[in-house]
């Protein structure tokens, strides 16, 4: 498969591999939240993220599953949508309204919550584009980082925009838009079908 611009060698995922360490460091310890305030304080990330196929409706997309998914990486999405490095307005508006404790509370609970334990995905149409991202995410989309997703099992639909939105810039992430960025979209397809249908720990969450 060609693809618009070159993917990175192994030696260089490697390398790319350290530099998310780095980017995205562990959060101290003194940070962590607390899964059942959490759990009071999510009712309003519920109307979305705990409805089974729910779809955004524009960009039409299916909200992604979050339970189940890496803490850390809860935190860091929320802090970004409260930042606005992410745009998305319902997102922005909710999240500008959590402390740093709330953030650390819901991402506690989500994350406690989660579905079945990973399983080795099967192999399809994407599973060569796939091993360009798992340096970050592991092969077969269960990342065993804290600070990076969770892609087994996602909604395709929101791979597809997630890609896109780091192609695009829309969402700023130096790492994810080198990447989305020699991508094209039967690219972004391949890579969404690969992973939605990979066996991973997040599901929707439970009302």
């Amino acid at each position: 498969m060609s693809l618009s611009k070159p993917f990175p060698t192994t030696a260089g995922l490697r390398a790319l591999a350290l530099v998310m360490t780095a980017l995205f460091a562990p959060l101290p310890a003194n940070a962590a939240g607390d899964a059942e305030a959490g759990a009071k304080k999510a009712y309003t990330c519920l109307g979305c993220h705990g409805v089974k196929h729910y779809v955004n409706t524009y960009p039409t997309y299916h909200v992604p599953k979050i339970a189940g998914q890496h803490e850390a990486y809860l935190i860091s999405a929320l802090q970004a949508y409260r930042s606005k490095q992410r745009s998305h307005q319902s997102m922005q508006a909710n999240a500008g309204l959590l402390s740093d404790q709330d953030i650390e509370d819901i991402a506690a609970y989500f994350a406690s919550v989660g579905g079945k334990a990973p399983a080795d995905a099967s192999a399809d149409a994407g599973i060569d584009l796939a091993q360009t991202c798992a340096a970050c995410h592991g092969g077969d989309g269960n990342s065993v980082t804290p600070t990076n997703p969770i892609l087994a099992g996602q909604y395709k639909s929101y791979i597809k925009q997630a890609l896109r939105a780091y192609r695009s810039g829309e969402r700023k992430n130096a790492i994810m838009a080198g990447f989305a960025s020699g991508l094209s979209d039967d690219d972004i397809n391949k890579l969404a079908e690969y992973f939605s249908d990979a066996n991973g720990a997040i599901r929707t969450a439970p009302r």
